[in-house]
């Protein structure tokens, strides 16, 4: 006859993390007074032996839980504008949708934040994994979130993420071919947007925007890093436009700062493309409404999220990833491009 399955208990935990049994109820709620080491050996301990105080036990004693997390580092109404990460963010929910999933999305004011953010979504079972975005040069991020074996995919260049699964896309050639082709219709005072210049994928554009210029032997002097939003797009555009030197092309790190570039030049009466051309990144449908329309470096930013997602999946399911660049953004020339008019 079969023995009947005992109930796991709270004593049982305690003793297979080598704690009292009042250690595993403060460290599940949340109290200080242990270590992070001792903390998270409980949180093992519960997990292999299937153990919740509540009915959390399920997603405790399984790899998973049915939600992912993505912890964004800029201000609410800039996201809400950005057309960039609602694809993004469309792209993800269309995986979560086929695995009965959801999206854990919180707002955060600096990466220190983000950091305690996703150790307290990892030690309470709230996510079973995150998406990492955002890559800085050094990022502070990669070091804990590594320690903390936190299932994560990092969108970002294998340079920045520091040996965390990545997808990325190659700015660096994306950028190249934009100024290769703004030289080759007559441009050789061209400029360049871009966000802020501690962002990763920011210096990764800049380096490339810089050779490639080098290579061209035109002028490398034209550029000014700035925040994603209108506003600073447009009083960059408008620093650009008054030098006694200024651009005959500008190239923008998203497309907001374009469409604000756009209506900078129709302020100060320069004509869009005959004495100025605008090349936006990340082509969004506000790129196709504007008159002239916009030239942009496009990309299927939805599906850029769905292979993030994907290779998230695989990795807290323990199955072999396979993380790696998504297609390079390729030029879409429109309106806002042409040669130069002769001077």
């Amino acid at each position: 006859m079969t023995a009947p399955i005992r109930n796991v208990t709270i004593k049982d935990v305690a003793a297979a993390a080598g704690v009292s049994k009042g250690a595993v109820s403060i460290a599940f709620n949340q109290k200080p007074g242990l270590s992070d080491a001792t903390r998270e050996r409980i949180f093992a301990a519960a997990r292999e032996l299937g153990w919740a105080p509540n009915s959390s036990a399920r997603s405790l004693s399984r790899r998973t839980t049915d939600t992912i997390g993505l912890a964004l580092c800029r201000p609410a109404r800039l996201l809400g504008l950005e057309p960039f990460y609602m694809e993004f963010i469309s792209g993800i929910e269309s995986v979560l949708a086929e695995h009965s999933c959801s999206l854990l999305l919180r707002l955060v004011s600096s990466l220190d934040e983000e950091i305690a953010l996703q150790q307290t979504w990892w030690r309470e079972r709230q996510i079973g994994g995150s998406v990492l975005v955002d890559f800085h040069q050094d990022d502070p991020r990669i070091e804990p979130l590594s320690r903390l074996g936190l299932p994560a995919v990092a969108v970002g260049h294998p340079d920045l993420t520091g040996g965390l699964p990545s997808v990325w896309t190659d700015d660096a050639t994306a950028m190249t071919e934009a100024v290769r082709y703004l030289a080759a219709l007559g441009h050789r005072r061209i400029a360049r947007v871009g966000g802020p210049a501690d962002l990763g994928h920011s210096a990764i554009r800049e380096e490339a925007f810089q050779s490639t210029l080098r290579g061209l032997g035109l002028d490398t002097d034209l550029h000014l890093n700035t925040g994603f939003a209108d506003e600073e797009g447009a009083r960059a555009t408008r620093s650009l436009l008054l030098r006694p030197d200024r651009p005959t092309a500008i190239v923008y790190d998203n497309d907001i700062m374009a469409v604000a570039g756009l209506g900078v030049a129709a302020e100060m009466g320069v004509a869009v493309p005959d004495d100025l051309s605008l090349l936006a990144w990340d082509d969004s449908q506000l790129c196709r409404l504007t008159h002239p329309t916009l030239s942009a470096m496009s990309h299927d930013v939805h599906s850029f999220g769905a292979q993030v997602t994907r290779v998230l999946f695989d990795i807290i399911a323990g199955n072999p990833a396979k993380p790696g660049p998504v297609p390079t953004p390729s030029l879409t020339p429109r309106g806002s491009t042409a040669p130069p008019r002769a001077s």
